[in-house]
C-alpha cells in the first residue's frame, strides 16, 4: 500500500477512525475524572475505603497516637473491633480447648471471642497487659465459655511448657494451639537492627512459636490443629521491617514443615497471613503521622479490623470446615492476590 504523501493524501476513512478514537478517549477521560472525584481523588480529598462486610469499618485517617510497648488496647483512642456482632456461632468447636498466645488484644482477642462463640474454652497467654487480658476473659465468659489467663514470656521455653501444662490441667485436654504473640519494631537502616533487637524479635516471633508447638504436640490428637499467625510481609518483605519480615517468612516455612511432620498423626498445621490490621501492634511501633494513614496502601484503602480476621482462624481450627487442609498460608490482606 502507498504511504500518504502529497501525491497520496490520507484517505477520509483514516480521519474518521482517528476522530472516533479521540472521541472514545474523551469519553474515558470524562469517566476517569468523575470516578476520581467520587473516590475523593481530587486535590485535598482522600481515597475511599472499600467496604465489603456486614458492617462499615473505620478508614483512615486514624488518631495520630503512639503507644508504649507492648501496646495496650484499652489505651487506643479508636478501639479495634473484635466483637463480630453479625457472626453466628454453630458449635463448630464444641467441647474443644484452645490456647492462644498474644490473646489479650488485637487478633488474639478476636479469635478468642469467636472460638468461645463456637463452643471452645480458651486459655490466654499474654505478656503483661493484665487489663486487656481481663477484658478478653470477660468477653469469652460472656459467650458462655471458660477462660484461663496465663501471663508470661513466650521467649522462655520453660514458660511455654508450663503454660501448656496449666491449660491441660485446667481443662483436661488441648485441641487447638494458636501461635499469635509478636514483637515488631521498624528500622530505616539495617544498622539500626541491633543484636538485642534482633534477638527480641526472633525469640518472640519464631522461637516462641516453636517452643509452644513443641510443648503442645504431645497433648494433641487426631483432629487437633495448630494455627500460626504469619504476615503479608512474610510473603513480600518490607524495607522497614527487616527482622520482623524475616521471622514471618520463617513462620510460613515452619508451618509447612510442621504440617508435613504431623500429618500422619491427623494433626493439621496452617497459618493466616494478615495484611494491615488495626491492633495495638502498629501504634506501638509507628510514628503518629504514619499511624493516621495506616492500611491506606492496601487495595481496600484501609486496614482490617480484628473481627475481619478471626473467622479465618475458626475455619482453619474446625474439623468440620477444613479437615482436608494442612500446610497452607492463607492470605487475608485486603489486596488482590496473595501479596
Amino acid at each position: 500500500m502507498d504511504k500518504p504523501s502529497a501525491k497520496n493524501p490520507p484517505r477520509a476513512g483514516n480521519d474518521e477512525a482517528g476522530e472516533k478514537q479521540r472521541e472514545l478517549q474523551r469519553e474515558q477521560d470524562s469517566t476517569d475524572q468523575q470516578s476520581k472525584q467520587q473516590q475523593g481523588g481530587a486535590p485535598g480529598g482522600k481515597p475511599k475505603a472499600v467496604q465489603a462486610g456486614a458492617r462499615e469499618q473505620p478508614q483512615p485517617p486514624f488518631p495520630a497516637q503512639h503507644l508504649a510497648k507492648p501496646g495496650i488496647e484499652g489505651q487506643m483512642e479508636l478501639r479495634p473491633r473484635f466483637e463480630a456482632p453479625d457472626y453466628r456461632g454453630s458449635a463448630k468447636l464444641e467441647g474443644m480447648t484452645a490456647l492462644i498466645t498474644g490473646g489479650d488484644s488485637g487478633i488474639g482477642r478476636a479469635v478468642a471471642v469467636l472460638f468461645a462463640r463456637e463452643g471452645a474454652d480458651v486459655a490466654i497467654v499474654y505478656l503483661n497487659a493484665h487489663e486487656d487480658a481481663e477484658e478478653t476473659k470477660r468477653c469469652v465468659e460472656k459467650e458462655g465459655r471458660r477462660c484461663l489467663l496465663i501471663p508470661g514470656d513466650v521467649k522462655s521455653s520453660k514458660f511455654c511448657e508450663e503454660a501448656v501444662k496449666r491449660t491441660v490441667a485446667h481443662f483436661q485436654h488441648l485441641d487447638i494451639l494458636v501461635n499469635n504473640a509478636a514483637f515488631q519494631l521498624h528500622a530505616k537502616e539495617l544498622q539500626d537492627v541491633t543484636d538485642e533487637r534482633l534477638e527480641e524479635t526472633f525469640k518472640t516471633n519464631i522461637f516462641g512459636y516453636f517452643y509452644m508447638a513443641r510443648a503442645a504436640v504431645p497433648h494433641l490428637k487426631q483432629g487437633s490443629s495448630i494455627i500460626n499467625t504469619g504476615s503479608v510481609v512474610g510473603l513480600r518483605g518490607s524495607g522497614s521491617l527487616l527482622d520482623y519480615s524475616a521471622t514471618k517468612g520463617a513462620i510460613h516455612a515452619f508451618t509447612m514443615s510442621l504440617a508435613s511432620n504431623l500429618i500422619d498423626k491427623g494433626i493439621r498445621v496452617n497459618a493466616v497471613a494478615p495484611g494491615p490490621v488495626w491492633t495495638p501492634l502498629n501504634p506501638a511501633d509507628q510514628e503518629p503521622e504514619k499511624v493516621k494513614q495506616f492500611g491506606q496502601q492496601s487495595d481496600m484503602k484501609r486496614p482490617a479490623q480484628p473481627e475481619e480476621l478471626s473467622p479465618a482462624y475458626v475455619f482453619l481450627a474446625s474439623p468440620v470446615c477444613s479437615s482436608y487442609i494442612t500446610g497452607i498460608v492463607l492470605p487475608v490482606t485486603g489486596s488482590v492476590g496473595a501479596t
